[in-house]
């Protein structure tokens, strides 16, 4: 028998019986596009009108004068990498908190990864860092958008500037965000030199695999065009891919509008009903700015004491509240003979024990949703006790 107001971890019902889900099911338009692409045979083709079409419609939307289709946002991130003419023993730049496939990806360019800190309030790359970190080896700066803030690009960009380096920007997880560069307005991946979306399964635009790069640097495409072009294309992106990505490209705005109002809505509860969580973008709806989030996460300084972080999610999650411990922190997970550091990595060091993520999904249900999410979360923090001691979910 189920209890009311306790969490579902002590018994109580379930804040969400049945989450939303992303891709959600059904989405007509994608499913009349996967449809014409069926129909007219055109899924089967190496080279059909779908692909050329997505790449027409994404430089359109940034503004970019080369786009390369791939095969995921990783492999995108390493032709970023050869593009820049990183090479084997050069050093790249990047966040000591970051998705753990960079630090692989210029490992796997045979370059030394260098990591820095990280902006004490936003938990982004901090430019700051990059001057103690630097070498007469340094090639590039890999500057990661993630969990809903924003590296502060002007800064970097004016780094990089001064000695020569090549910025890429990741913007995996923030297609369509606006990025502050110089006082104006960019889309996310137009800041720097060049830069990686990834159209992973649960993107912002999905089509469960997929990536493409994004520049205005003619040398950085063709070197990019002369490695990935063997007489084929060697990590392409199929017809169907593009296809069921285009209609999602066009409503891409108005989801991301909407995502931004509900995750500061959110946010507005969290400070009402005080609990222990700190965005990690600001939020406000109110105040004009040349920089605008995507939330593919909605990231969160954790500063509770009387729960831990990851009890906190394990019990959300069997409420139905798809929060999560955010990643490792990169100098907490590989052996030190594989990087370097450029000084302190204290607040890299919180993030990984602090950082707490919300899957989007739930930003795109009505305001009634995020209210529920927002009580749920007092609620099980109101049984810490009783949720620290209870069995973990499944044992």
């Amino acid at each position: 028998m189920t209890e009311p107001d306790r969490p579902a971890i002590l018994g109580g019902e379930p804040a969400f019986a049945k989450p939303p889900s992303w891709p959600p099911v059904p989405w007509l338009e994608v499913e009349e596009a996967a449809q014409r692409a069926m129909q007219d045979g055109s899924w089967g083709r190496y080279h059909g009108p779908h692909c050329r079409d997505l790449v027409e419609a994404l430089a359109d939307y940034h503004s970019a004068e080369n786009v390369q289709l791939c095969a995921s946002g990783t492999v995108a991130v390493e032709l970023t990498l050869r593009g820049a003419k990183v090479e084997p023993g050069d050093e790249v730049i990047l966040a000591a908190y970051d998705f753990k496939a960079n630090f692989q990806n210029v490992l796997a360019i045979g370059a030394v990864p260098v990591l820095v800190d990280l902006d004490p309030q936003t938990w982004q790359l901090n430019p700051g860092s990059l001057e103690a970190a630097r070498s007469d080896k340094t090639k590039a700066i890999i500057a990661s958008h993630l969990h809903g803030g924003l590296v502060d690009m002007t800064a970097v960009c004016e780094f990089a500037a001064r000695h020569g380096l090549v910025v890429i920007e990741d913007a995996c997880q923030a297609t369509g965000a606006t990025v502050s560069s110089n006082g104006d307005g960019r889309p996310a991946g137009m800041a720097g030199d060049v830069g990686v979306l990834s159209f992973g399964g649960s993107k912002l635009l999905t089509s469960g695999r997929g990536g493409a790069v994004l520049t205005n640097r003619a040398d950085i495409a063709q070197r990019i065009r002369l490695y990935t072009h063997r007489g084929n294309e060697a990590y392409p992106l199929s017809e169907l891919q593009a296809a069921v990505l285009l209609p999602q490209l066009r409503q891409l705005d108005e989801m991301n509008a909407t995502r931004l109002r509900q995750a500061s809505h959110l946010a507005r509860l969290i400070e009402k009903l005080n609990l222990p969580l700190k965005p990690l973008a600001p939020l406000s709806l109110e105040e004009p700015s040349s920089s605008q989030p995507a939330f593919y996460k909605v990231g969160f300084q954790y500063t509770g004491e009387g729960l831990s972080r990851d009890r906190l999610c394990s019990a959300l999650r069997v409420d139905g509240v798809a929060l999560d411990p955010g990643f490792r922190s990169l100098h907490r997970t590989h052996s030190r003979r594989r990087f370097r550091t450029g000084g302190e990595l204290a607040q890299a060091d919180v993030a990984d024990e602090r950082c707490v993520m919300l899957h989007h999904p739930i930003l795109l249900e009505n305001e009634a949703a995020i209210e529920h999410v927002a009580r749920t979360i007092e609620r099980i923090l109101a049984h810490a006790e009783e949720v620290s001691a209870a069995p973990e979910p499944g044992s």
